[in-house]
């Protein structure tokens, strides 16, 4: 076989097999092999005979060459129905990234159970493996199992995997505290604009790493002697730079005080379950974090991430735009009351089923609730994010395709990101009014008569699912393509809409 031809079949290998939510762990137990020949074939780095692709497409239940295809998977939505039934807040995607993240600093294993089953989380595992960790998902559950190896080889990662999500960013903390010298490559993820790594780069310093930026590459060298000496300040208040100053922090046999903290769910997530790694941390859910860490982690440890306010915000807007009764349930409150208030504001209403009640992880306040289909009206004033405990910058894009269903003029400043808001004038294909104002702002006129439409996906998560949300809405059959973006932070989003009487179809073009 040619190089080329090799590549290509490496790559419906691939996509067949994320397809099929496998590891390359799991994918090699199945033909008897390792991981790293697995990963070579994925490569184009393995010549193959006809018995190893037949036994590949055995394992893969689809016939590689002539079935698998890197080609685009999209949605066929059949809009305009009511929505009714119950339905789980399944846990969160930017927790599940934190948790991963964390297990590099343990030695021992770390089982974390129910996590989320997503395309960025297949992304950090395809790293982790490649890279000697191994991972399995337990039989019969979303529970993953993470054993590290004696020695990181950085060397072997798959760096086609690390381009494809901005986590691997947050591998800088853990990585600092085990090499002196090593390298990353460049973080990728969703299409927001220029995001700089620099408040990153600030709190690390403090732990002695050096980070040159290069050809691709983050070349990093620590001096351990550094070690820090006076409270850390954070200049962005942003979730994954508090992350990574905790990563640093928890393997630093002395006392880290990190000011200007995010209280995100998310690092909250993170900060209890580094408790059960034995660190002590105090403040949590506040700005200023003291955390006493551990010269070593080594233990086995089994954690449960909490219920995702983002996909929490995600439902209700499906129930706003659809007029539909719907219950939800196990809402992470803390971090979705400014959400609900905002949107009582503007005339919905819904009910409380129940008393509160926690999490598996023991902290996180839930709640059930029932969604009451009724006419909006725009707010008075602009929506904006805040970090928490203010509007969560995620849940801003929820809001557009809200407005586009309430009665009125409402503007939407989405101030963080350079250019997410111009992905929401994508709603006008459907019928809505949306005019950008600047790269930040858009205001929305409503209530829209929806039409049915095809669009490509955004390149960013939370606008392809409000462009998703809007063809719900809308009336006849519309087609969204390319939705490898929604996969990457949403279990079978499609499945469990249509479960509440969606009527979503997948497919590829041939």
């Amino acid at each position: 076989m040619t190089d080329d031809y090799l590549s290509r079949v490496g790559t419906l290998i691939r996509d067949a097999r994320r397809h099929k939510k496998l590891t390359q762990s799991e994918l090699a137990e199945a033909l008897q092999t390792s991981q790293s020949a697995v990963a070579r074939i994925e490569q184009g780095k393995q010549n193959l005979s006809l018995e190893t692709l037949a036994r590949i497409s055995e394992a893969l239940d689809t016939e590689v060459v002539a079935v698998a295809s890197s080609t685009p998977l999209n949605l066929r939505i059949k809009g305009g129905r009511k929505l009714s039934g119950e339905i789980d807040v399944r846990t969160s995607k930017n927790a599940a990234v934190a948790c991963l993240c964390a297990a590099l600093l343990n030695k021992g294993r770390t089982t974390l159970r129910n996590l989320a089953r997503i395309e960025e989380v297949n992304r950090i595992t395809e790293v982790l493996n490649s890279i000697g960790v191994k991972t399995q998902w337990l039989p019969d559950s979303s529970d993953l199992e993470i054993v590290p190896p004696a020695q990181f080889d950085l060397a072997a990662m798959d760096e086609t995997a690390a381009r494809r999500t901005r986590t691997i960013l947050m591998f800088l903390g853990p990585l600092l505290h085990q090499f002196d010298e090593f390298q990353l490559p460049n973080a990728g993820g969703c299409d927001l604009g220029s995001r700089t790594v620099e408040p990153h780069l600030f709190a690390l310093r403090a732990f002695g790493l050096d980070v040159v930026a290069s050809h691709g590459y983050y070349h990093a060298k620590v001096d351990p002697s550094i070690r820090p000496h006076k409270p850390i300040i954070l200049t962005e208040r942003g979730d994954t730079v508090t992350e990574n100053a905790l990563f640093a922090a928890a393997l630093y046999d002395g006392e880290t005080v990190i000011h200007n903290a995010s209280p995100n769910y998310m690092v909250q997530d993170l900060c209890f379950m580094l408790e059960k790694f034995g660190v002590q941390i105090d403040g949590v859910g506040t700005t200023t974090l003291r955390v006493r860490g551990v010269p070593e982690i080594n233990q086995d440890v089994e954690y449960h991430p909490s219920e995702d306010p983002i996909e929490a915000m995600t439902l209700v807007a499906a129930a706003v735009v659809t007029e539909s009764e719907i219950t939800i349930r196990r809402v992470p409150i803390e971090f979705m009351e400014i959400e609900l208030t905002l949107l009582e504001g503007m005339g919905m209403k819904y009910a409380i089923e129940g008393d509160e009640y926690v999490s598996a992880n023991g902290k996180t306040r839930l709640i059930d609730i029932t969604t009451k289909p009724g006419p909006l009206k725009a707010p008075k004033d602009k929506i904006h994010p805040m970090p928490f405990p203010g509007l969560n910058i995620d849940n801003l894009p929820f809001f557009a395709v809200i407005a586009a269903y309430a009665e009125g003029s409402t503007t939407l400043h989405d101030w963080v990101y350079e250019n997410r808001a111009i992905y929401l004038t994508e709603l006008n294909a459907l019928g809505a009014r949306v005019h950008l104002m600047d790269p930040h702002r858009v205001m929305i006129e409503g209530p829209t008569k929806w039409r049915a439409a095809e669009v490509m996906s955004p390149p960013a998560l939370r606008p392809a699912v409000v462009i998703l949300l809007a063809m719900l809405a809308a009336p006849g059959v519309s087609v969204l393509r390319n939705i490898y973006v929604i996969d990457r932070g949403y279990e079978e989003l499609d499945t469990r809409l249509n479960k509440l009487g969606a009527a979503i179809q997948t497919f590829r073009d041939i």
